[in-house]
């Protein structure tokens, strides 16, 4: 016979016994007691299983509709579509340039449609041949160190490690990226050349954004090229229509109850009020802030040390990853937009989707305020990109602001002229333009729909948590600037913690959601292991991290290997960081050498790449002779360049190499992990 759980029990006759024996009941208590305990166990598992899923909204599919919704070849046949926008999206742009192509496919007589690869089965894409004048577009960010987006790894897997013929797939890739990485758009050429290796037919070259420079006059110049060559490939015509149609359309929700209105949850209704662990991008941690410092001695800049309690959070991180801060836009500038536009910001309102079949219901959670949407989930502060001056011209009731928008919206030589000046150069954000431009009063509702997500902001954690396993730690500089038109412009993020300082237990202590993104930025696994550390500013981030691990295994009787820190800022007395800690680590020896670089104390301008170039032997003897790691930490646009040809300089002179035998060296440092960069431009 079997038991509840399908287990098999021998039974046997036995003779001349009693009808029930000790046995039997013995074995009759036990089968009861597994029983009840794994209707129990099941019961428990069902109701926690209950309360797992996280939506973007209440309205978003569950995960059984998104499972039979996942093949996209069925969603294109069923609407009489022939053109779907993959992305590969880590903070929004890649997703907001794939909506703007599907957006223009009516244009050419395609009917488009925006896909996340990873709510999609890409092995679909073999059926794209089915339909009549197909195309599949690539809109793919390279982030990090050359790694793909969260959303698109699993696509990018499959084509590294499958093999599916896609013949008759018409395809093309616009890829984005950062010049001042090494791997500049590394995931999107590679999909490009894998999809025509697959049998797939390239409609258009590749695209290379680069953010570092204008990647919106990069798009925008390949968009315009991608359609005329769509019109040679399939011999169809523009139609001209030109005209602005809407993604999503306004719902009043004035009679929603307000258990039921988002008031900056990011994902879950309420996920604020009612914490659950795991704690990811869609759920952040409500952290506490417990400690806000200033670590500047003196000048008119700031740098904080922070620390986030979470303490029965249940996370984790290792020393080296990133900690991520969701922001909220001040309310001064949200109220200025309500007072431009003469809005009522509290009125409850929802964006759906005019396409039913799209996953995606609404563009952040909703129902909610405007006050909330303008403060929690739209940013504000950018430069807004060229589609908006286009959509902004309908507007305009001033001829002279209509010209303007127009000539911003356009592709034409004065017209990117125009907008690099005006937008980019002066850094107007949306509440500058309507400031400067006084006749453009956009519908709320749709400037809502316009603007892109607020996104959350990385820092590198600068602690370790053998150390500090109940709190993160961050150095962050505070953003304040003045821009050509005389306006101060403050960073979203380090603005907003400044002002939640830590009061006395007696108060409710300020809060801010986070999540742990973890890194490859690690320590090698053998802590006798040299290392040498180039973090100048707050560079000096993860490293003060490394130095707390290095100093813990110390402390209890390991043996750990040289560790050298190169540190630079403006002024001795000024800015140098963590000064007594980093005194503290050389004088008990886990720090074995701090070299220092104070730019402004002299007057010829010191950095640490010239003390790099002075201390080669050094260098040499810890990278080449004992095969020591090397780490890097800071601006990426200058500094780490030259940190990287300094290395390879020194490569060259002290290992005896031509100059391609220490690139080559230097390239096989990174592939094991010995070279590691964390950077950002």
């Amino acid at each position: 016979m079997e038991n509840s759980e399908g287990v098999k029990i021998e039974s046997t006759v036995v003779t001349e016994e009693p009808l029930i024996s000790a046995l039997d009941i013995a074995l009759f208590v036990v089968i009861i007691t597994v029983a009840y305990f794994w209707y129990f166990k099941r019961d428990k598992q069902s109701s926690s299983s209950e309360k797992k899923p996280y939506t973007i909204q209440p309205s978003s599919l569950s995960s059984i509709e998104q499972t039979s919704n996942s093949s996209f070849i069925k969603k294109l046949k069923s609407t009489g579509r022939s053109l779907v926008v993959f992305y590969g999206s880590q903070t929004g742009t890649a997703e907001e340039f794939a909506g703007r192509i599907a957006k223009e496919g009516a244009r050419y007589k395609m009917k488009g449609m925006v896909a996340d690869p990873e709510e999609c089965d890409m092995a679909d894409l073999v059926e794209m041949k089915e339909i009549q004048k197909s195309l599949a577009i690539f809109c793919i960010a390279t982030y990090g160190e050359g790694d793909p987006t969260d959303n698109a790894m699993d696509f990018y897997e499959w084509l590294q490690n499958g093999d599916a013929d896609l013949e008759g797939l018409n395809y093309a890739v616009f890829g984005l990226g950062n010049k001042t990485y090494e791997h500049y758009n590394e995931i999107a050429i590679y999909i490009d050349q894998r999809l025509e290796e697959l049998g797939a037919t390239r409609v258009h070259e590749i695209g290379l954004g680069d953010d570092d420079a204008n990647i919106e006059d990069d798009f925008v110049s390949w968009k315009e090229k991608l359609w005329e060559s769509v019109c040679s490939h399939y011999g169809i015509e523009e139609t001209g229509e030109e005209s602005n149609i809407r993604q999503y359309k306004l719902v009043d929700c004035s009679g929603v109850l307000p258990e039921r209105i988002f008031s900056g949850e990011i994902s879950r209704l309420k996920s604020y009020e009612n914490q659950r662990f795991p704690f990811d991008v869609k759920n952040p941690y409500l952290s506490k802030i417990a400690v806000n410092r200033e670590l500047h001695k003196s000048g008119d800049r700031s740098c904080m040390h922070i620390e986030f309690d979470i303490d029965g959070s249940k996370m984790r991180y290792d020393t080296g990853d990133h900690v991520a801060v969701y922001p909220k836009n001040s309310s001064e500038l949200v109220d200025k937009i309500g007072e431009l536009l003469n809005a009522d910001l509290d009125a409850v309102f929802s964006l759906l989707n005019t396409d039913e079949e799209s996953s995606k219901k609404h563009p952040f959670p909703c129902p909610c305020t405007y006050r909330t949407a303008l403060t929690y989930y739209l940013d504000i502060t950018s430069n807004p990109r060229t589609h908006i001056m286009k959509e902004l011209i309908e507007y305009a009731s001033d001829p002279k602001d209509q010209e303007k928008l127009k000539l911003m919206a356009s592709s034409t030589p004065e017209g990117k002229k125009e907008f690099h000046e005006w937008i980019l150069r002066d850094n107007r954000n949306i509440v500058h333009i309507l400031e400067d431009l006084p006749s453009v009063k956009p519908d709320l509702d749709h400037l809502c729909e316009l603007l892109p997500r607020l996104q959350c902001r990385y820092y590198s954690i600068s602690s370790s948590p053998k150390v500090y396993p109940k709190s993160i730690h961050i150095t962050a500089v505070l953003v304040n600037y003045t821009t050509p038109t005389n306006r101060v412009n403050k960073g979203v993020a380090t603005n907003l913690l400044a002002q939640l300082i830590p009061t006395n237990d007696e108060l409710p202590q300020p809060t801010i959601p986070i999540y742990i993104r973890r890194s490859q930025f690690r320590l090698p696994p053998k802590s006798q292991t040299p290392i040498i550390m180039i973090g100048p500013g707050t560079g000096l981030a993860p490293f003060r991290g490394f130095i707390q691990e290095r100093d813990y295994a110390r402390k209890e009787g390991r043996e750990i290997g040289e560790m050298v820190l190169y540190f630079g800022c403006r002024k001795k007395d000024e800015d140098f960081i963590y000064e007594n800690e980093l005194q503290e680590y050389v004088a008990n020896g886990t720090l074995t050498k701090l070299h220092l670089a104070f730019s402004r104390d002299q007057p010829e301008k010191k950095y640490v790449t010239h003390l790099l170039e002075q201390n080669a032997d050094e260098l040499w003897n810890i990278i080449g002779e004992k095969s020591g790691h090397l780490y890097v930490c800071g601006d990426a646009r200058s500094m780490a360049k030259d940190v990287h040809s300094i290395i390879v300089k020194v490569v060259m002179e002290k290992g005896q190499m031509t100059n391609s035998q220490a690139l080559n060296y230097v390239k096989k440092m990174e592939q094991q992990k010995r070279y590691s960069a964390d950077v950002w431009s």
